[in-house]
């Protein structure tokens, strides 16, 4: 066997075993959640706000937080799409090359993306001190939308930089104005990676506990003002899986199953929104 196939047999063997690896955890992972929490999972749970007591073991269910993190996680991935898409607009139209200033801003959301998100929950906490405020949705809502805007800005920059430039130089030939080609050329190119990409940063948003830890605060109640705490689903895990009952933990897997269902079902309708668009998207 000749040392190229020695090579080739090797990085395959590699790779399979990466796979592995990576749906083995996976599955490993939901095959726990499922086995611990679907004894606890019942319609209760999911239609009901926490009674008194609820953490000791007693009745209610975690509505308020499935609410919470709905709303927190939209409310966020809207602001960061507002702000991360016309960032990634002007990466794409113009700079060119390797700009410097394009190198420094992706650079910058680089590190951005790498930094804890216990780090952007300190920095809120200490804004609102600054601004003597309480934690609050709104408080959490910005939060989020820090900690997610480098994630959604790289990956709808990439998405945006796969696009040829010959449509941009073609569509500018025919007399389109910049406003034009990033609206009716590149967005709609891109619409399919761009819903990726937001998906990404929602799931990093909806699954967070640090960062909304000191700044959205938790409560019993359903959201209902952007200048009250809200309970989310992530510290709805930590404060049960933390208690000394059995009961309560099992529904703290409970609890990351319903978050791992939304995650899944947003997921598989975001694909077929890509794929619906992406068959049409030259036409």
């Amino acid at each position: 066997m000749s040392r190229r196939h020695l090579e080739e047999k090797v990085m395959l063997g590699l790779m399979l075993i990466s796979t592995v690896l990576v749906l083995g955890s996976l599955l490993a992972i939901l095959a726990v959640i499922f086995q611990k929490g679907v004894h606890a999972l019942n319609i209760e749970m999911l239609t009901q706000a926490p009674k008194g007591g609820y953490y000791l073991g007693k009745e209610g269910g975690i509505l308020n937080a499935i609410l919470g993190s709905l709303v927190l996680a939209v409310g966020a991935t809207l602001l960061a799409v507002a702000l991360s898409l016309p960032a990634a607009m002007y990466l794409r139209l113009h700079t060119k090359g390797r700009h410097p200033f394009a190198t420094f801003v992706r650079f910058s959301l680089d590190v951005l993306w790498g930094i804890p998100s216990i780090v952007y929950g300190a920095f809120g906490f200490a804004v609102m001190v600054l601004l003597h405020a309480q934690a609050s949705l709104l408080a959490g809502i910005c939060t989020v939308t820090l900690l997610i805007i480098p994630i959604m800005t790289r990956g709808m920059d990439e998405v945006l930089k796969m696009i040829p430039g010959e449509l941009e130089e073609t569509a500018l030939a025919l007399g389109s104005t910049r406003w034009e080609i990033a609206g009716k050329v590149l967005l709609r190119q891109a619409l399919p990676g761009l819903v990726t990409a937001v998906l990404i940063a929602f799931g990093r948003g909806i699954g967070d506990a640090a960062s909304v830890l000191f700044t959205a605060g938790f409560t019993d109640y359903l959201p209902y003002s952007f200048f009250k705490p809200v309970a989310t689903l992530p510290l709805a895990i930590f404060f049960q899986l933390g208690t000394p009952f059995p009961e309560v933990q099992q529904r703290g897997y409970a609890s990351a199953l319903v978050a791992t269902v939304i995650v899944l079902a947003i997921s598989i309708l975001s694909r077929i929104f890509s794929r619906k668009y992406a068959r049409h998207r030259l036409e």
